[in-house]
């Protein structure tokens, strides 16, 4: 029989493991029940009684929910009991203020087709939780899924530009941002690379001054994914896609390597490609010169720009906000659903409900790099910091850009914008941590003699 301290350095916990399925349930129906008063409360505010499809929202919500619980609880039994609730909550949240907006645009129902893209991206989240029983399996498509994904970062090139950049792929009335589902595929591929080569990156090369620099055939991927990063800004003029990108893998480097010197050296790089693109992409400069002076249309007299708008929306909110209805944030123009609808969240539900919003994002965040932690696999552990990471780096392009801590760059906040790409690769995202959860929690077999 193993003696207690060798089981206890082979992973095995010293007590039994809860599975807190339990505690998922009361999560769950308690984010169902929040985005359903949020729904209630826009019709009061706006109508004075609840909306008519008040119930079926609700009900359609919560029957999403329990499905997606229910197959949590047969197949993923000891998942983080936080994640689904928590991109639940989020997801129901983007409905109501999406609902609130098409209040304020006749014509408008976005609502109900981010609801069908809600359905898909749960549906998915079943599927992934269903058939990946092993996330190791994904190391073996590593590099297919980086040749996808190159095709699908440079398949926009060929579409027309929507609002200035070359994002988007549109056939008839269907549109989708393939650089959404692309972002999984590129964490699998740093994954898999890094895991490979975390040793060689860390350990082996020429030291000059404080840095040092790895071999030429280990630090040549490094220098090809920085032109990628490069040629995704010039083509698409897409700042928050590259920015996205090259954070990843720098954030990725930095974990298999534990050398700062890499986010330094990831650091200088993206800004001097930045900088450059600034001052060449006519797109990419109107932002930077936005962002330097948000009020500069003003003095201009040609009215507030969406940046100024946003700032105005933010003060109006103050601490409680105007109440789910009562804002005026649909004045910001098209983007209001989709970058600016952080704005319509400062503004009706105030810096307290703005807060919440960002510490249901962190306690995400924290919940799959703490997944990555636990996992015993240099893949795995990467691959979980790397999707927990995408979801950070995202909030923060979003609200920097909004709140004009940033350049604006175009990007949807997750779970919660309109954009059906986006929901589903989110829903992707947590069915991936959820499976990789339930391998770390999961208790060790006895040992036997």
């Amino acid at each position: 029989m193993a003696s207690p301290s060798a089981v206890a350095r082979a992973g095995a916990p010293s007590r039994p493991v809860k599975s807190r399925r339990n505690t998922e349930l009361v999560l769950v129906l308690a984010a169902v029940l929040i985005s359903a008063f949020g729904y209630v409360e826009v019709g009061a505010n706006i109508d004075g009684k609840a909306p008519s499809d008040a119930v079926g929202y609700g009900v359609a919500l919560g029957v999403l929910a329990l499905l997606a619980h229910g197959v949590t609880r047969w197949k993923a039994r000891y998942a983080d009991p936080l994640l689904l609730p928590i991109g639940i909550l989020l997801n129901g949240i983007g409905l109501v203020v999406i609902y609130r907006l098409d209040r304020a645009t006749p014509g408008s129902e976005a609502a109900p087709t981010q609801l069908l893209w809600s359905t898909l991206g749960v549906a998915l989240y079943i599927a992934v939780v269903l058939l990946l029983r092993d996330h190791k399996i994904l190391q073996r498509y590593a590099y297919i899924g980086a040749l996808v994904a190159l095709v699908l970062l440079v398949l926009p090139i060929f579409f027309p530009p929507v609002y200035g950049s070359r994002i988007w792929i549109t056939i008839g009335p269907l549109s989708f941002q393939p650089g959404e589902f692309a972002k999984i595929l590129l964490a699998v591929f740093f994954a898999a690379y890094l895991a490979v080569h975390r040793d060689a990156l860390a350990l082996t090369g020429r030291r000059i001054w404080r840095f040092q620099l790895p071999l030429g055939r280990v630090l040549g991927p490094v220098l090809l994914i920085w032109a990628a990063f490069v040629g995704v800004l010039v083509l698409e003029t897409d700042l928050g896609t590259s920015l996205l990108f090259f954070g990843l893998f720098v954030i990725m480097l930095y974990v298999a390597t534990a050398r700062s010197g890499w986010i330094a050296i990831g650091l200088f790089l993206a800004a001097v490609a930045a900088v450059g693109v600034g001052w060449l992409s006519p797109h990419v400069h109107s932002r930077v010169t936005d962002w330097l002076d948000p009020l500069g249309s003003i003095a201009a007299g040609q009215g507030a720009n969406q940046i100024a708008q946003s700032l105005f929306a933010f003060a109006w909110g103050a601490i409680l906000g105007t109440g789910l209805g009562v804002g005026h944030s649909i004045l910001i123009g098209f983007a209001a659903k989709s970058d600016f609808i952080l704005a319509t969240i400062g503004e009706e539900l105030g810096l307290v409900g703005l807060v919440a919003v960002f510490l249901l994002y962190a306690l995400l965040v924290s919940r799959g790099f703490r997944t990555g932690i636990a996992l015993r696999d240099p893949f795995g552990r990467l691959l979980a910091i790397g999707l927990a990471a995408i979801v950070g780096l995202q909030v923060f392009v979003v609200a920097g850009g909004v709140l004009d801590l940033i350049p604006l760059t175009g990007m949807t906040l997750p779970f919660i914008a309109q954009g059906g790409s986006s929901v589903v690769t989110n829903w992707i995202i947590v069915a991936l941590l959820v499976r990789m959860s339930d391998l770390a929690r999961r208790p060790l077999p006895e040992a036997m003699p």
